[in-house]
């Protein structure tokens, strides 16, 4: 590993003198601390979590290795691709694509075929639903106001009902009834009835949906190598990485933050480029931003969700890298297999080893349940589902994801315009990431933000961090709000806590 770029004299002198102080330990805190570690310039990355990688982390328990919320490494972008192979070399994986809907305890391949769908749905209810589908298209449409009309006129009230319901409801938490209708039609215009129809029995072809994708890339030991082997390279060229350091307080002059603490430690940045959550961000911030700006940050919501992980005793429960679980009386939302994702993640060939996923809010039932409950609570419905039985099960615990999924409320746009105001008047501080900027992009994404915030201090470019895939939020013809599903956000329990506490 060299220094390539060292001898470039950047454009901010004083980043040669002082560090850049890296809030955050995620894909786009540490891809930020790589590339300006090799360039030679001083680096601080910190990290509240006793382990690096943030959401994209992965859980270790007895030698057993657990993907919180499935990590495909595929990407369009040709950079951050290349720094992948650039970090992980020969531990990256090429590994085949499977993932289907559970539904009525069949499996139906995802994407769709058309031979499965047939077979598995039955002569009797395929006739129902294409009664129901052609009913739908001759009807009048009547009014188009929920998520649960929009896709009952155009795909028929049973197709609704056993493909679009139950999934959609766990995901987000309330009743399809309210879920925007103009939600749906951002949300699945990309997979029409036609073109489904037309990919399962054509196939897709050279991968172009990248939703369909075939096979993707992995770490051997999971998503967390590539973060810890990221740690590693940047300690090797001279960088810090300092675990368990939780920021508390955010020192500003003027335009230009001139501490961060931890604790009783105050470090003195040249710059700033900061994961931290936009809502956390503006509540450390001292002093404190104007009024509209701290009522801003009070109002960005948050999605969560957690994993029970088990082990159990005989051979894997499906091939699949995960399955949607299409069932309305269990609470599991997607279930994940992770030998198939990497057999270097399960240890023992005898034991099977998933992650049930439950979509939630921070401070709600399912979130504050007891782990041991939640870990029963999982087996019972591997049970429900025909899956596993309870007397398989070797060891399970609990992992909570927190802030997993920012919500794009109908407030949201004019939020976040209102934080970013005052973000865009700072001069050395930077939002990056997935929080950093409230936006639902995958790790290239968030790496691709951290790139761009590394060329703006090195280089003095003036790349748009809130460019950065912008189609995630649906900003043509200025129509942020359509990515936002709820015609009434759910006021959550962790709004009421403080911004930082």
């Amino acid at each position: 590993m060299t220094n390539e770029t060292a001898t470039t004299e950047p454009a901010r002198p004083d980043m040669k003198e002082k560090p850049t102080v890296i809030l955050g330990g995620g894909p786009a805190g540490l891809t930020a601390g790589y590339l300006l570690s090799k360039r030679g310039l001083p680096v601080i990355v910190l990290e509240a979590e006793d382990q690096v990688g943030g959401i994209a982390k992965t859980a270790v328990r007895d030698g057993y290795r657990f993907d919180l919320g499935g990590h495909r490494f595929f990407t369009k972008v040709q950079e951050v691709d290349d720094l992948w192979h650039e970090i992980m070399k020969e531990e990256f994986l090429r590994r085949p694509r499977m993932s289907r809907i559970y539904w009525n305890k069949k499996f139906l391949d995802y994407p769709l075929r058309g031979p499965d769908v047939i077979k598995k749905l039955g002569p009797v209810e395929l006739t129902r639903c294409l009664l129901s589908y052609f009913w739908a298209q001759i009807k009048p449409k009547g009014k188009e106001e929920t998520f649960e009309q929009w896709v009952s006129n155009r795909f028929g009230k049973r197709l609704f009902n056993l493909f679009f319901k139950s999934y959609t409801e766990k995901l987000w938490g309330v009743s399809t009834s309210e879920i925007r209708a103009e939600w749906a039609a951002q949300r699945i215009k990309g997979l029409s009835f036609f073109s489904a129809a037309k990919s399962a029995f054509l196939g897709n072809k050279d991968n172009k949906i990248k939703s369909l994708i075939s096979e993707f890339n992995y770490p051997r030991y999971g998503p967390g190598q590539m973060w810890e082997t990221m740690t590693e390279d940047i300690r090797a060229l001279g960088g810090q990485v300092l675990l368990e350091h939780k920021v508390t307080q955010l020192d500003f002059e003027g335009e230009r933050c001139v501490g961060v603490h931890v604790g009783d430690t105050v470090f003195e940045p040249s710059a700033v480029i900061s994961s931290l959550p936009l809502r956390n961000m503006v509540g450390m911030a001292s002093p404190h931003p104007r009024p509209e700006v701290v009522a801003a940050a009070k109002g960005v919501r948050y999605r969560d969700f957690l994993t029970v992980a088990v082990v159990l005793n005989g051979d894997d429960i499906f091939p699949d890298n995960w399955i949607y679980i299409h069932e309305p009386g269990v609470n599991v939302g997607r279930i994940q297999n992770f030998r198939s994702w990497s057999p270097w993640m399960v240890p023992d060939p005898t034991k099977a080893c998933v992650g049930l996923e439950y979509f939630c809010f921070q401070g709600d039932e399912l979130w504050e349940m007891d782990d041991d409950k939640l870990v029963q609570l999982g087996m019972r419905e591997l049970e429900e589902l025909g899956l596993a039985r309870r007397e398989q099960l070797e060891f399970g615990f609990v992992e909570r994801v927190p802030k997993a999924y920012p919500i794009y409320d109908a407030e949201y746009a004019e939020r976040v315009s209102t934080i970013r105001s005052w973000l865009d008047g700072l001069d050395n501080f930077i939002q990056v990431g997935r929080n950093g900027l409230h936006r639902y992009n995958n790790s290239d994404h968030s790496m691709l933000t951290a790139m761009r915030a590394v060329d703006n201090l090195v280089k003095g470019a003036e790349h748009d961090i809130w460019a950065v895939n912008a189609e995630s939020v649906y900003h043509e013809e200025e129509k942020q709000d359509e990515q936002q599903p709820y015609i009434e956000a759910p006021e959550t329990e962790a709004m009421k806590e403080p911004l930082h506490h």
